[in-house]
């Protein structure tokens, strides 16, 4: 309940921030006085929309991880294993020339970690406790240095701004079709119908899940670069045998995921259907190891 009050919360913000600013930009009316639409007024309107959404997930970003994982910050290492993990991670952050990022624990059975935060210098970096005790410390290693990866190679601000710009234009394609329909099919001759609205809905949908084929697949490019980051900043072999332990533990099934929120800021995750496969934030865990493997690191 508190995660979907959470998400509530944010969407609130985000409708009223956008609603402040699109008055302020005087971009509330994209039909003109006869009817037509002014695309110019529409495409701002749908860019404010969809960035503010994007940028708002980005800038909470840390805030809602540490609340939907139930992640612990170490704020003073009580135990040999938070001091290893929080030394660890400060020295790849000094190796990567990124900022020291909050280190934390989630509770999870699955071998997991993610790395999130608006900014490089501000950034959180986690591993599930199945994957701190289960791994092998040089694997643990090289998880931590493909989260170090992703900060330092900007994936969370280059993510936002791709699915600001799918967002935008979802709602601006949806909201052509819908004035388009509601004029040709339903005849209405000012304003909107609800015809329009009904059509802007359907559309919306139909629209957002091919656009997240786009997003899916940036975020499947990005994983083979924090392996190769991962590779780099710890050692090649770490990365691969890490991979493949995941690789076996996914075979066996062991219990636990992140959130749908967080998968795509995850160590591993997917589908195992070639449709479902253009949906996946990760590429198949086979394929990245291969892809390692022919890497000069």
């Amino acid at each position: 309940m508190m995660r979907i009050g959470l998400f509530l919360l944010t969407n609130l913000a985000v409708v009223a921030l956008a609603g402040i600013v699109l008055n302020l930009l005087g971009v509330g009316r994209y039909l003109e006085a006869n009817g037509d639409l002014n695309l110019g007024s529409l495409l701002a309107f749908c860019a404010v929309f969809g960035f503010v959404g994007a940028l708002v997930s980005l800038f909470l970003s840390k805030f809602m991880a540490k609340m939907s994982t139930g992640t612990k910050i170490i704020e003073s290492p009580q135990t040999a294993d938070e001091r290893w993990l929080v030394q660890t991670v400060e020295e790849l952050a000094n190796k990567a020339n990124i900022g020291m990022p909050d280190v934390g624990i989630f509770p999870s059975p699955a071998s997991n970690a993610f790395a999130t935060g608006w900014n490089k210098n501000s950034a959180l970096v986690a591993v599930s406790e199945g994957l701190l005790h289960r791994f092998q410390k040089d694997e643990v290693r090289a998880v931590l240095a493909h989260e170090i990866g992703h900060v330092a190679n900007g994936d969370m601000v280059t993510l936002t701004l791709i699915q600001g710009v799918v967002n935008t234009f979802v709602m601006f394609f949806a909201r052509i079709i819908g004035h388009t329909i509601d004029r040709a099919v339903f005849k209405t001759e000012r304003g909107h119908g609800i015809g329009y609205y009904a059509v802007v809905f359907v559309s919306e949908i139909v629209l957002g899940i091919l656009a997240s084929m786009i997003v899916a697949a940036f975020s499947r490019y990005r994983e083979y670069r924090a392996d190769y980051a991962g590779a780099t900043l710890a050692d090649k072999q770490s990365m691969i045998n890490a991979l493949a332990r995941l690789q076996a533990e996914s075979q066996a099934q062991v219990p636990g995921e992140l959130p749908d929120t967080m998968k795509a800021f995850g160590i591993s995750g997917g589908f195992k259907d070639k449709f479902g496969a253009l949906f996946a934030s990760h590429p198949p865990l086979p394929d990245r190891i291969a892809a390692l493997q022919k890497t000069a690191v």
